[in-house]
């Protein structure tokens, strides 16, 4: 029998009470938050300028320069660095100020690397073979108050003061290895000036990594060049990014074949010193210098653009040398054909394709090798290898997309789209050009500029700039399609295509060709050999034979190339 209720005294008209309402989850505590936080203990600046403190501290005495006959130790090197920054603040030079350098890969140009940004100052490297004119521009533009130049480049600086708007302070090189010196320009000479300097100079690390440690500048094809701005942090992390990309290990033995004033060398004057390694320097490319230096020295590692390449593969005999051991070589700025790849595989080189800009501090992407591509054919795995390839490890990410949109592309490797970048090791900017900075940065990415194609393993392989495509009757031809394949042809040992107007097509593509020693070839017959690898309207129709014009890090100058085709 059922409990009778409890009567309540309480009306049957009075509503039932409600079911109270759960109260919501408070939010958990963050554990991680109580008295947890960066300070002086746990947090420090990156900047790659504490890798020569370390390997000065640990190896004193291993030689961290060889310049011809000299050798300089890390314990010496560290104390150049250390007077070069004591003597340019006794020059006014503070934090934020500009030195600039126009010189060879030569021990003062290593110098520069860490004595100018131990005062937080910003080191402008100049391109070498520029005009007075540019020159000038650069000085002025990047407010140089230091300028350290050798003077083998005098018959170009000098000019170049002269039409400064505001002359900065020049400090001359005197190199013993250098040939056809001009005049001094300054009233300092670099060697005696820097005995003068303090070799126990008290520095510190930037207050912020984010502060700008170095200013590098485009090419400048069409108008002024550029002023890339990089910073401590990303210099850092581009450093040990190549060192764990390309497995450089300690005590490495670099060459310097590629141009220090070419984004700071790639980074690698921090990051070989990073390894303890040795810096070989070399004034000039020279193929009989670096088939000498490589078993003399013991050299591991080098870089070079693929007219460094080209310059090895076609050195006469006489000039080799064989050398024990494979010697590692980055090449960047045009895809290398595959028979390169074999070629120098040949000669005793190990070639890791890489890709970059000078926005992102040189190499962002390499072709690391697969497990898989061991089992290839040397053909099919040379041609593996000639991609751009996958991120650098301490690049944020990277993807094929819509220029427009950002919508990445289908992971086909037919489908085109814009190359774009993002990380820590991509610019802080343009100097003094926040349009163009902010052109290059929308929509949360870096836009390259280059062409690619996305493939299903992940790998991309760039196509052709956006500027470089030729629109013939409509259709698009990249012009590095049309150079691969005359890059197959036995005579050739450069290739180039622009485009050419054309009153029926619009635009037809021009072909300037230059040709191996010792070798002959028609353009006609040229021509004809292209029919046998390219769809018809994609052959050529206009080829040129001669020396290519080429920069001084070995890139050829499309742009001049390009009014030579307009002229014809």
């Amino acid at each position: 029998m059922a409990k009778a209720k409890k009567a309540t005294g309480r009306t049957s008209t009075k509503k039932a009470k409600t079911k109270p309402r759960p109260r919501p989850a408070s939010k958990p505590a963050n554990i991680y938050r109580q008295g947890l936080d960066y300070n002086s203990a746990n947090f420090a600046p990156l900047s790659p300028i504490s890798f020569l403190p370390r390997a000065a501290g640990i190896h004193p005495e291993r030689v961290a320069i060889v310049h011809g006959e000299r050798r300089i130790t890390y314990r010496e090197w560290y104390a150049r660095a250390r007077r070069l920054a004591s003597q340019l603040a006794k020059l006014g030079v503070r934090r934020y100020d500009t030195v600039a350098a126009m010189l060879p890969n030569t021990p003062p140009m290593l110098d520069c690397h860490f004595g100018v940004p131990m005062l937080g100052a910003v080191l402008n490297t100049i391109n070498t073979r520029l005009d007075a004119n540019t020159i000038a521009y650069i000085l002025d533009h990047g407010e140089a108050k230091v300028f350290v130049t050798d003077r083998q480049f005098a018959a170009q600086v000098g000019p170049a003061l002269e039409k400064c708007k505001r002359r900065p302070i020049v400090i001359d090189v005197d190199d013993p290895l250098g040939e056809g010196l001009g005049p001094k320009l300054g009233t300092l000479d670099y060697e005696t000036w820097l005995a003068q300097g303090d070799a126990d100079f008290a520095w510190e690390y930037p207050p912020n990594e984010g502060d700008p440690l170095a200013l590098n500048y485009t090419s400048g094809t069409t108008g002024n060049p550029k002023g890339v701005v990089y910073h401590h942090r990303g210099c850092y992390l581009e450093s040990t990014g190549l060192l764990v990309g390309w497995g450089v290990p300690q005590k490495a033995v670099y060459l310097w074949a590629l141009p220090m004033f070419h984004c700071n060398g790639w980074t690698f004057p921090w990051a070989i010193t990073a390894v303890a390694g040795t810096h070989i320097c070399l004034r000039a490319v020279d193929p009989a210098a670096i088939f000498r230096l490589i078993p003399e020295h013991g050299v591991t590692h080098m870089c070079g653009a693929p007219t460094v390449l080209s310059m090895l593969i076609n050195a006469p005999m006489q000039l080799r040398r064989p050398f024990p051991h494979k010697v590692k070589i980055q090449t960047g700025g045009s895809s290398p054909p595959a028979k390169v790849i074999r070629a120098m595989n040949d000669l005793g080189f190990d070639v890791l394709h890489i890709y970059g800009l000078t926005e992102v501090q040189g190499p962002s992407t390499l072709c690391e090798a697969q497990d898989a591509w061991a089992g290839l054919s040397d053909e099919a795995r040379a041609g593996e290898s000639a991609r751009q390839g996958v991120i650098l490890p301490m690049v944020a990410g990277q993807m094929v997309a819509d220029a427009k949109t950002l919508a990445p592309v289908p992971a086909d490797g037919k489908t085109m789209g814009e190359v774009m970048l993002r990380g820590n090791t991509v610019m802080l900017g343009y100097l003094k050009d926040k349009n163009a900075t902010a052109k290059a940065f929308a929509g949360g990415w870096f836009h390259s500029g280059d062409l690619g194609v996305q493939h299903a393993d992940g790998y991309i392989e760039i196509k052709d700039r956006l500027k470089d495509i030729i629109i013939s009757g409509g259709e698009n031809i990249a012009s590095i399609e049309i150079e691969a394949a005359l890059y197959r042809h036995p005579a050739v040992a450069l290739a180039a295509v622009v485009a050419r107007p054309d009153d029926k097509w619009g635009e037809t593509p021009c072909a300037f060709v230059q040709l191996k020693a010792d070798t002959s070839a028609t353009a006609d017959e040229l021509i004809a050999f292209c029919r046998e690898h390219l769809a018809r309207f994609k052959i050529p129709k206009t080829v040129v034979l001669g020396a290519l014009p080429t920069t001084a890090t070995g890139k050829i100058q499309k742009f001049v190339l390009r009014e030579r085709a307009k002229a014809m």
